[in-house]
């Protein structure tokens, strides 16, 4: 029997690449395997991954804010007790090898690891690597990464290109478009616009549909898939209802993708790291609005990996209520263009990333 630790948390960007190498991991080895989550404390993670079946144990680790707050003052104490009790769950699980999927949640675990002599792995979701897995890299057996170039950052030995790791089959499965459009009551004379901004939202994505939903008067020149997130659900419900338009469909969450994706001719989109891998499976062209809250910078970081391949348009978030659906208005009348698009973006996807790292990890247990 086999024992893995994977680590990632806060957001289902850390979580759910960590959930697809569990399910390739179970898919290769079978009942040969035991998998340990471990998340933080009080966040998603911690009821997300037992409804999937899965054991996790939580950290009373939290991240930085970016202002002063008591939870900051408090920081320390939840960095020493979590390293703390990161040892125990070492010494309890006994791991063969330990796994992080980024989040802070991941550095203790992976810190306990290697000074147990434990080979660990890093997964890199973006084009630039966070502080935290830099630092952990020292002491890093493998680094899975998504993007080519990545040796400015690690040891070029020790990188495996793999891709992220993505749940579902997006690359796999060719979903009928006539019926992605009928659910969403959609024709087949005019193109279709999925503007996409997270399961919480976007306010500068929901600012630019508002802006220009206001300068229509009863129809519309493309159809557009609107989510709005849930965190704006009511706000853009009543905007809507006041501002009455045919083609626009507008929901909270998306619960098809793979409708979503099929019926999309160009995609308006932030740029984290598994939207940029799910719309490179997807193969659509895309209009990446990066998020400018997010550490690092990386989302445009993200953005401009594949903008400057040819493989999607980026704009600035300060320019995107005013500029975005012009573009995204005469990049959808253009259908070389966005064959180009979506032809350039379609070369840097990877269909097998979760089985690529979970092979990895494999090796090192080994």
């Amino acid at each position: 029997m086999k024992r893995v630790i994977l680590s990632g948390g806060g957001t289902g960007g850390h979580i759910y690449p960590a959930v697809a190498v569990a399910e390739a991991l179970t898919r290769i080895l079978g009942p040969e395997v035991e998998i340990l989550f471990v998340g933080a404390e009080g966040k998603m993670e911690m009821e997300k991954i037992p409804a999937l079946g899965y054991r996790i144990e939580g950290l009373p680790i939290s991240g930085l804010q970016r202002r002063l707050t008591l939870s900051n003052l408090a920081l320390p104490w939840r960095i020493i007790k979590s390293l703390h009790k990161a040892r125990k769950v070492i010494r309890d699980f006994n791991p063969d090898a330990v796994a992080g999927f980024g989040g802070y949640a991941s550095a203790p675990i992976l810190w306990a690891a290697q000074n147990a002599g434990i080979p660990t792995l890093l997964q890199e979701q973006n084009s630039y690597a966070g502080v935290s897995n830099r630092v952990l890299a020292r002491k890093a057996r493998k680094i899975c990464v998504a993007y080519e170039g990545m040796d400015k950052f690690f040891a070029a030995d020790r990188i495996t290109l793999t891709g992220n790791p993505l749940r579902g089959n997006l690359g796999q499965t060719t979903t009928d478009r006539s019926e992605a459009l009928a659910y969403y009551g959609f024709t087949d004379r005019l193109p279709v616009l999925l503007v996409v901004g997270g399961s919480l939202g976007t306010r500068t994505l929901n600012n630019m549909m508002k802006s220009w939903v206001a300068t229509l008067y009863g129809n519309a020149p493309v159809q557009v898939i609107w989510q709005t997130g849930k965190f704006y659900e009511e706000e853009m419900r009543r905007f809507i209802t006041e501002h009455p338009v045919e083609g626009i469909y507008q929901c909270a969450f998306i619960e098809r993708m793979d409708y979503a994706y099929a019926a999309a001719d160009l995609v308006i989109s932030r740029s984290g790291a598994c939207t940029v891998s799910e719309l490179c499976l997807a193969g659509k062209p895309v209009i990446f609005v990066p998020s400018p809250n997010v550490s690092e910078d990386h989302q445009t970081k993200n953005a401009n990996a594949l903008s400057n391949r040819g493989a999607a348009v980026t704009i600035a978030d300060s320019e995107a209520v005013k500029c975005a659906m012009p573009k995204a208005l005469e990049l959808i009348s253009d259908n070389e263009k966005l064959g180009t698009l979506s032809e350039n973006i379609s070369k840097l996807a990877i269909n097998d990333s979760a089985e690529r790292v979970a092979r990895e990890i494999i090796k090192l247990m080994e």
